[in-house]
């Protein structure tokens, strides 16, 4: 057995090499965008020490924290994981987690780089944020959970070009935080701690943009943007093939629910769409003759335990056939799953607001989910008796198509393409350029708010 020390060994080096090779292709990628506009849309990525991001993952396995999942396996691919099958282009075993990495190495490529802060628009700080507070977590630091952080802020305030940080005391600074901000936002001073850090609750960095898979409810310093799927096309003819394959599935299921949970005998949606799925299988063979459109009303993919999550294929197989992909709260209001399901065409039904609405605003503009979503409040599912099974087979088969037409075009703002990708592929606005483009409007807002005062 290879010891730990070889190991974080082998992978720092094999990071670092890795990091290395980048710097000439953003350069390419750089000389070739010389003709687009940059007018406010400079960033500067702060230089960070190694400590604040790729020594942190050199950490991967669980042996630094024994009840957090090993991501070792998902670091290759800057963060996009290990392609699912050796002829893949554009499938990969992602894990969300990672997204701290991996949009880190899209704003290499960024078109708009500048060396000089005092020329950007906005200043991007490659800190791992999210994958930094497994220490704290899971660790011998979890005392010090309130801690997250400062060391950063200590960093950015004091020991590297304090003017930088000064200058506008974080507003127009932005980083990346790959989880649920309700996993930051422990409050200060808990004793004993709760579960989280309380990297969000530290006054340092209130007036910081932070990108998040997840906000909360009343968010002030954090915006949404989608989870990291395992779809990241190189290139517009690979994509466009998805998108026909998408639009010519035959829809055989009504309605499908891949996920886990929903065994308790306590009250939830979660338990109230398990049982509806066990129920329909009865009625089926009855209805099954005069119904010409479905061949089954409902099915589960159980992916308790994490086993999806890294083999899409047990779910994105199934979403393909389905009409509509349930996405009820989980321990959390959002799901990586929303994403899943429109990259497949398959209609999101939602069971509160703050799931997606209240959420994605940059991605999924609230006026327009009546236009590729269906909403059932869950309080109506798990008290009222609500069906959602009849509320689907109500919708006409008209409605639906036109549905599935507005995911289909939605597709590309929810994806994250391949770093590196073609041309082609770069008039499409991704995900990351949508994030990209919020963040700078949003630091913008900021700065003249403060300069109005």
């Amino acid at each position: 057995m290879t010891p730990p020390a070889t190991i974080t060994t082998t992978t720092t080096s094999i990071l670092l090499l890795l990091f290395l090779t980048l710097f000439p292709s953003v350069t390419l990628q750089q000389q070739s965008d010389l003709d687009s506009d940059c007018t406010n849309r400079w960033i500067h990525i702060r230089h960070l020490p190694s400590r604040f991001n790729l020594d942190i993952l050199t950490n991967c396995s669980a042996t630094y924290h024994p009840f957090s999942d090993d991501f070792c396996p998902y670091i290759s691919n800057h963060g996009l994981g290990t392609k699912t099958h050796n002829q893949s282009h554009s499938w990969f075993r992602t894990d969300p987690s990672l997204l701290e990495l991996f949009f880190h190495r899209r704003m290499l490529e960024y078109p708009c780089l500048t060396a000089d802060p005092s020329a950007a628009d906005a200043i991007y700080l490659p800190y791992y944020a999210a994958l930094d507070s497994l220490h704290y977590l899971y660790g011998p630091d979890y005392n010090s959970s309130s801690q997250h952080g400062l060391h950063l802020y200590n960093f950015l305030r004091y020991h590297d070009s304090p003017e930088i940080w000064l200058n506008n005391q974080g507003h127009d600074h932005f980083l990346v935080l790959a989880g649920s901000a309700w996993d930051f936002s422990q409050p200060l001073g808990n004793d004993p701690p709760l579960w989280g850090t309380s990297f969000l609750e530290l006054p340092e960095f209130f007036n910081i943009t932070t990108l998040t898979l997840e906000s909360r409810a009343y968010s002030w310093q954090e915006q949404s943007i989608p989870y990291l799927t395992s779809f990241h096309p190189p290139n517009l003819a690979l994509f466009d093939s998805w998108a026909k394959r998408v639009r010519r599935s035959r829809r055989t299921t009504l309605m499908l629910f891949a996920g886990g949970g929903g065994i308790s005998s306590t009250p939830n949606v979660r338990r109230s769409i398990r049982l509806e799925c066990d129920n329909s299988s009865k009625i089926e063979n009855t209805t099954q003759k005069t119904n010409n459109q479905y061949s089954k009303f409902c099915e589960f993919v159980d992916c308790s335990n994490g086993i999806c999550e890294h083999d899409p294929i047990k779910f994105m197989k199934p979403m393909l056939h389905s009409s509509f992909c349930l996405q009820p709260p989980g321990d959390t209001p959002t799901r990586r799953s929303t994403f899943d399901s429109i990259l497949a065409g398959c209609i999101p039904v939602f069971f509160e607001e703050l799931s997606a609405r209240k959420q994605y605003g940059w991605h999924l503009p609230e006026d327009e989910y009546h236009e590729f979503s269906v909403m059932i409040p869950k309080e109506e599912v798990v008290f009222k008796g609500v069906k959602v099974l009849e509320i689907l087979k109500g919708i006409p088969r008209s409605v639906t198509r036109k549905m599935r037409d507005k995911l289909i075009e939605m597709i590309p703002r929810i994806m994250y393409r391949k770093h590196g990708s073609s041309l082609g592929l770069r008039t499409k606005k991704d995900a990351f350029d949508i994030a990209i483009e919020g963040t700078l409007q949003r630091i913008k807002a900021r700065l003249d708010d403060v300069a109005d005062k």
